[in-house]
């Protein structure tokens, strides 16, 4: 008996020590994994090029309506997707879809990147620091995130418009079109219609993370559940995609227009100028509106497509990283 006493005495002290050993809450609570830039970063292009592969060959019927004065309609796009395919065949749909990947990839990598960071300094800025942001810090944060996003891969973005309305034999590969572009054109061409992406991506980025992060905020308020499901992040991202895009719209039509004057042989060169062209030529509906209904059916589609790819991978790498967490 005496000796299971001492046996217990000696113990004692060991356990007291253990729990000396840990560390305090703070410190515990710095040891969780972190989320990292890197981690947007990969997330982000992982996203976009989902996204954008999915939607490629409404994309690029899209754009070559934009840049016509051909007159819009559902018809006449499935008509076109159609001869493309007999003519050139399957692959001929995603022809530009390689530009598209360099230039989305960087941007939807940004775009995520730095909409996670501007809500983290807003979110201090404001006081709502881990909490969900207020409107107006919300649509900030998605204007400021795209409009960086579009000012460091602009060139890129006029690059995929050209390939997406030329024949192959005009345009090899990216690097072709690059180096044509500054040799004929000069290198300012690169930059040309970047004013109406820039006046087009802060009302277009706004609205749609600024939708997309209220919806989430009243499903989780009225359903009390954390997270949505993947097909509510699908609707979600949707609805903020359409109602996006609508807003953005007749920007995008101009800045195609100044991005492919040097192949369709037009003379586009400001913003209140193209406008004026394509509202005599072709009215406002038709001409600064031309597409849109495909881009109500695209648009939706990639947005949803994305925002949805990137929470969702998000939430996987997060798990990775607690997994690696504890088993270190």
């Amino acid at each position: 008996m005496a000796h299971r006493v001492s046996d217990h005495q000696n113990r004692l002290p060991v356990a007291q020590a253990t729990v000396l050993a840990l560390p305090p809450p703070s410190q515990a609570k710095d040891l969780r994994p972190r989320w990292t830039a890197l981690d947007s970063l990969l997330c982000g292009a992982f996203a976009g090029a989902v996204a954008k592969t999915v939607i490629a060959p409404l994309d690029r019927t899209k754009i070559i309506f934009q840049v016509s004065s051909k007159r819009f309609s559902a018809k006449e796009a499935f008509r076109l997707i159609y001869c493309t395919y007999m003519k050139d065949g399957l692959l001929s749909l995603w022809r530009g879809n390689s530009a598209t990947m360099v230039r989305v990839m960087p941007y939807a990598a940004i775009q995520f990147c730095s909409h996670e960071q501007y809500k983290k300094h807003l979110g201090g800025y404001f006081g709502y620091q881990g909490k969900a942001l207020p409107p107006f810090p919300r649509f900030l944060a998605g204007s400021l995130a795209g409009t960086t996003a579009a000012m460091l891969t602009y060139p890129l973005d006029m690059v995929r418009a050209r390939m997406a309305v030329t024949a192959r034999e005009m345009y090899s590969n990216i690097m072709h079109v690059f180096v044509r572009i500054s040799q004929e054109e000069g290198v300012k061409t690169l930059y040309r219609g970047f004013t109406p992406t820039i006046l087009g991506v802060i009302p277009y980025a706004g609205i749609t993370f600024f939708t997309y992060e209220t919806l989430k905020k009243l499903h989780s308020e009225k359903t009390k559940r954390s997270q949505p499901y993947p097909y509510e992040r699908l609707a979600f991202g949707a609805c903020a995609g359409l109602i996006g895009q609508s807003a953005s719209y007749p920007l995008d039509v101009v800045r195609r227009r100044m991005q492919t004057a040097g192949v369709t042989g037009s003379s586009y060169s400001t913003i209140l100028g193209t406008m004026r062209e394509i509202i005599t030529q072709e009215g406002v509906i038709r001409g600064l509106y031309k597409g849109l209904s495909m881009n109500w059916l695209k648009g939706p589609v990639a947005v949803g497509i994305s925002l949805t790819t990137f929470d969702v991978t998000h939430s996987l790498l997060l798990k990775l990283h607690q997994m690696s967490y504890f088993t270190h």
